[in-house]
């Protein structure tokens, strides 16, 4: 017992002894006829003079006579409530809270004094505190979420507690109770304003004869700025004055169950670190996105910063070997963090034709998961959901172009799956006195935004919603909260190729469109608690070798498949390898495959390695926590797939020709995989002397083959997207499906690049400081 009900126990007595005497009442021949009574109060009260009353978890005999547990609402001057709680302590009831939000008490109350109660001129209604069941945020529902488990075997809730996730945007509003955890503080445990501190920097950065670089070697801090983990303020009034972070990390890890509607993110336990590089317009540079990739690599360990996610991007030509940007989110997944990305918001034209290859960077490149985004039409079963128009398609189009003459196009597969980010209802961020003057620019500049239907738009409790893959990747940047929690011995690679697995595929869209699937965070979940927890240890230890058991001791795989909001969900059942390759089997998860090797990069024909060095022990950090250098080359002769592990890309390729396939819609393909098409391997793939081998031959670069298909085949592509359109579309299009662009370039230079696809370790260019770099 608590203190507090010990006081109410002890104190209330003698007016229940009173109560007792005074009243001859018999135990349930008591009325209760108030209109002001909620209907199912007076029911269960006259069934209970009848005798014929069910148990209930509000009503209890006490002292012989009938108690009931209510919310007496009021409409009164009185904050205090003063004249109403005195009478419920004569009646001999207790008051238990007295609310802020709502003029209310929460009392315990005789039965027979009920009607006298409500007779009173400042109550208004009085009802059952009533068993309520959580029903969560349509998004929850929508991602597979509340048919998870809520609790872990051992008890823990399963919420993403204890997991940190960096959210590289325009700022996140700390004071927003969404973001606040069970203790009323905020789950925000870090603050870094690269936005604030870059205009600091004297001349924004032109000013000659300066080193701003680290002063010495063992510095944790790859910029100037060596704060540690200190908690800096972007701005004390406004942390989010655009307001796109708060709504992306309120889909990720919002706790917004205590009022309707609920706006509650996949992982509401889970810590928040908020890396600003968007300033109040939504708009960045890549200089300052780097810096935030940099503070993050370099601080994960120390916090347990286990995901990142960029729900932002930039326009870029080049391909991913080379894009800066790329390679940052790389390095970041070599060190262990998962980086989800945004596809991007390009996925019409202006005359509303579907368009492929407008994948922005960093969401090209393969290392990160990249996220497309789907529309529930705002039901959370899953039968009428479909890929959002909007949503950039694959393949990813960046480029290099040898001295030689020769053109390499990436023309990988992405998304990598889809999640609803059609009207996401998340927080609304605001200024420190939170009222709608002090609102987000977005918010301010798009009051439609804000018509949250049954939102009460109370002082820091505010609700907008928004539309776009830039909050459908973080969605799944919760859903890889929740896994790692649940098995935190998951690397980077082998969490995508979960999520993709269990993916459910969407009627009539494409691997281009979809990748494999939607987010299935129920079946990610059940395949996730299925294998060991001591991988990632393992693999660091070289313990881990090519084929050894994946699986927890005494576990299976989980049969595949899942039921979602009442309905049957299929897995996808298969992967993508290289970008280019379909694979499924067994053993993708019974057997350990070197492809889940965070530091393993294979694109079709190419293998690259990254290579880390740590800041040995010192100035307070441990050793091998914090990365000094972070070096890619290509990787030695190894193997990539083990036997077991079964090809699909005939799959694919059973219709008329390589660009066909890729209209195919994934459903189709997962049927076909099922049935067994496809070639399961009896040596595996392995890297040799610079070739790619399978079974002993060569290895095809997968039914992705040549640039005429995408021309020849009907496709519509973007080949001048990056340049004619500038970069990466405003959120202003979710309004009218039409697009806001901006102008602008990003400078790239000071690359080399060998035939052999060898990035050298020259510095990376040093982006131009223009708008070129947008939330998506």
């Amino acid at each position: 017992m608590t203190t507090r009900r010990w006081l109410l126990h002890h104190l209330m007595a003698p007016a229940l002894l009173v109560l007792a005497l005074a009243s001859a009442a018999p135990a349930h021949a008591q009325s209760a006829v108030s209109p002001k009574l909620a209907t199912d109060l007076r029911s269960y009260v006259a069934s209970a003079n009848a005798g014929t009353a069910a148990p209930i978890a509000w009503a209890k005999s006490l002292s012989g006579a009938l108690h009931v547990q209510v919310l007496v609402v009021a409409a009164s001057g009185d904050t205090q409530l003063t004249g109403l709680r005195a009478d419920i302590l004569a009646y001999g009831g207790s008051v238990l809270y007295n609310y802020l939000s709502v003029r209310a008490l929460s009392a315990m109350v005789p039965v027979a004094a009920l009607d006298a109660l409500a007779a009173r001129a400042d109550v208004v209604a009085i009802a059952p505190n009533r068993v309520t069941a959580r029903h969560a945020s349509l998004l929850q529902a929508s991602a597979g979420a509340t048919a998870a488990p809520a609790t872990l075997p051992v008890g823990s809730p399963l919420n993403g507690l204890g997991v940190g996730i960096a959210i590289l945007d325009s700022g996140l509003d700390y004071r927003h109770k969404s973001l606040l955890g069970p203790d009323g503080k905020s789950r925000v445990r870090a603050v870094v304003d690269f936005v604030a501190l870059g205009r600091d920097t004297a001349g924004d950065g032109w000013n000659k004869g300066q080193d701003y670089s680290p002063s010495t070697k063992n510095s944790i801090d790859g910029s100037k700025f060596k704060d540690g983990l200190k908690k800096l303020q972007p701005y004390v009034d406004v942390p989010d004055p655009y307001g796109h972070g708060t709504v992306v990390a309120s889909v990720a890890a919002a706790a917004g169950g205590y009022q309707g509607p609920d706006s509650s993110g996949i992982a509401p336990g889970a810590d928040l670190y908020d890396v600003r590089v968007l300033d109040e317009r939504g708009v960045g540079n890549l200089a300052d996105v780097l810096a935030g990739i940099d503070w993050v690599v370099q601080r994960a360990r120390m916090a347990n910063i286990r995901v990142m996610n960029l729900s932002l991007g930039a326009a870029s030509t080049d391909s991913f070997l080379l894009d800066p940007l790329a390679r940052a989110a790389r390095s970041a997944t070599a060190t262990g963090i998962v980086v989800v990305a945004a596809a991007g918001n390009a996925g019409k034209n202006a005359a509303g034709q579907m368009v492929y290859g407008t994948v922005s960077s960093p969401g090209h490149d393969p290392s990160v998961i990249t996220v497309g985004a789907s529309n529930t039409l705002g039901t959370a079963g899953r039968v009428d959901d479909v890929v959002a128009g909007f949503s950039s398609r694959g393949p990813t189009r960046g480029s290099y172009t040898f001295p030689s003459g020769r053109v390499w196009v990436d023309n990988l597969i992405k998304p990598d799956l889809v999640a609803p980010g059609n009207k996401i209802v998340a927080a609304l961020s605001a200024d420190k006195d939170g009222t709608a003057a002090g609102w987000n620019l977005l918010a301010r500049s798009y009051p439609q935004l804000t018509a949250v239907t049954g939102a009460s738009q109370a002082v820091r409790q505010t609700l907008m919603q928004l539309s776009g893959t830039s909050v459908a990747a973080p969605a799944v940047s919760g859903a890889v909260a929740l896994l790692l929690q649940a098995n935190p011995g998951l690397t980077p690679p082998l969490i995508k190729a979960i999520l993709q697995y269990t993916a459910q595929p969407l009627p009539n869209a494409s691997l281009l469109e979809q990748g494999t699937g939607e987010l299935n965070v129920e079946g990610a979940l059940r395949l996730a608690m299925a294998l060991r927890t001591d991988l990632g240890p393992a693999l660091a230890a070289g313990t881990l070798k090519a084929g050894d058991n994946m699986l927890a001791p005494g576990m299976t795989l989980p049969a595949a498949g899942s039921t979602l909001s009442g309905q049957m969900a299929s897995w996808a059942g298969m992967i993508t390898g290289a970008g280019t390759h379909l694979l499924g089997g067994d053993a993708l998860f019974t057997r350990w495959q070197p492809i889940y090797d965070p530091a393993l990069t294979w694109a079709r024909q190419i293998a690259l390695r990254s290579t880390i060095s740590w800041m040995p022990a010192g100035n307070g950090v441990a050793a091998n926590q914090v990365p000094l250098a972070i070096v890619e080359g290509n990787a030695a002769p190894q193997a990539l797939l083990t036997p077991g592990v079964r090809v699909l890309d005939s799959v694919a390729q059973t219709t008329a020709g390589a660009g066909q396939a890729l209209r195919t819609p994934v459903a189709t393909l997962a049927v076909r995989a099922i049935f067994g098409s496809g070639v399961q391997l009896t040596m595996g793939y392995s890297l040799g002397q610079g070739f790619i081998v399978s079974e002993g031959v060569t290895l095809s670069q997968g039914f992705v083959l040549s640039e005429g298909f995408i021309l020849s085949e009907g496709f519509i592509v973007s080949e001048g997207f990056v340049l004619s359109e500038g970069f990466i579309l405003s959120e202003g299009f979710i309004l009218s499906e039409g697009f806001i662009v901006s102008e602008g370039f990003i400078v790239s230079e000071g690359f080399v690049v060998s035939e052999g696809f060898v990035v050298s370790e020259n510095a990376d260019p040093i982006a131009t400081k223009d708008p070129a770099f947008r939330g998506e």
